[in-house]
């Protein structure tokens, strides 16, 4: 989705995850099985503080960016964030279907998929409600049209980009 937004806008895209994966040499799982979740969301803090201050960008994030208060303050300084929110069960089907995340990122809980998006969700919903300047719900529409509604929204928050 970001990918789509940024070459619609004639802008670079950057997925903080792959980012972070890059620099370190290691995947998130690697990471928090060596080092634990807190120095992962420290690296994850950094790397976002770092893009949040590049100008042409659509960064995408990790779920779990909203955890820490300082990211949110980073984004909302320089850009807009948007929340692509979706039910559970759309998640969990997404996740199933990435393999790419898959192989990045770790369980956050010692429960089956459905119960830890759903329990990540409940915890994080008020988080990401806070820090969104808008949501588009993605749980029935196509990529493109969910692209072409964010950024119509965009160009109307921000002038013609």
């Amino acid at each position: 989705m970001g990918r789509l937004i940024a070459e619609s806008l004639g802008m670079n895209f950057i997925d903080s995850d792959v980012e972070l994966v890059n620099r370190t040499k290691r995947t998130i799982t690697e990471i928090v099985e060596s080092e634990g979740w807190g120095v992962f969301r420290e690296m994850e803090k950094n790397i976002i503080k770092e893009l949040s201050e590049k100008k042409g960008i659509v960064i995408a994030t990790g779920g779990g960016v909203v955890l820490n208060k300082e990211n949110v303050t980073f984004m909302k300084k320089t850009g807009i964030i948007v929340w692509l929110r979706a039910t559970t069960s759309t998640i969990k089907e997404r996740m199933e279907k990435d393999e790419v995340s898959n192989g990045l990122r770790p369980a956050l809980t010692i429960k089956g998929n459905v119960e830890e998006v759903e329990e990540t969700l409940s915890f994080r919903y008020p988080l990401y409600e806070k820090a969104k300047d808008f949501y588009v719900d993605t749980d029935y529409s196509d990529i493109n049209v969910v692209s072409r509604d964010i950024i119509k929204i965009l160009k109307t928050l921000r002038g013609n980009l």
